[in-house]
């Protein structure tokens, strides 16, 4: 029963895994539209750099995801600080806060939405931030699918292995 049960969880998130994929594809041919919208209108080292971005995206994605999961850590030993701690671990602490800080705004310099401000209409902006938008989304989700699936298939392994 359990293990009809954990093929039963993993159809599911399979099923859910090829919508997100199919919803990235259409997600790919919007920006391919934003693309050719950017390359007309962008200066030739300013359409790169749009590029560069969008390629990385995925990269700035999870960056930003693990940055802000350690600033959030730091942020909450911090809020723990009591007069018992010594001035070492509350230094450290505050450099540490501050260094994760200063790299998640580098991280988000590399948005270069203020380049295409200055060329594209509030309706074409509008786009590319959606189109941001959506793809992070589905970056997002289609990573914590595949971490599920792969937990699900470790466990329905382990049971099979279990059983004689």
């Amino acid at each position: 029963e359990l293990m009809s049960n954990l093929r039963s969880k993993l159809r599911t998130l399979w099923e859910e895994r090829e919508l997100v994929l199919s919803e990235g594809r259409e997600c790919a041919a919007r920006g391919e539209e934003l693309e050719a919208v950017v390359r007309e209108v962008c200066k030739p080292n300013e359409f790169e750099r749009y590029m560069m971005f969008i390629g990385d995206l995925e990269k700035v994605v999870s960056l930003l995801l693990c940055l802000s999961s350690r600033l959030a850590r730091v942020q909450n030993a911090m809020r723990r600080i009591n007069g018992n701690t010594d001035a070492e671990e509350k230094q450290s602490l505050n450099e540490r806060h501050k260094l994760l800080s200063r790299q998640r705004e580098d991280a988000k310099d590399l948005v270069v939405s203020g380049i295409l401000a200055k060329y594209l209409t509030e309706q074409q902006l509008q786009d590319y931030r959606r189109f941001v938008q959506v793809k992070t989304s589905l970056l997002i989700e289609q990573k914590d699918l595949e971490e599920q699936i792969k937990f699900f298939e470790e466990q329905l392994e382990n049971l099979e292995k279990s059983i004689p």
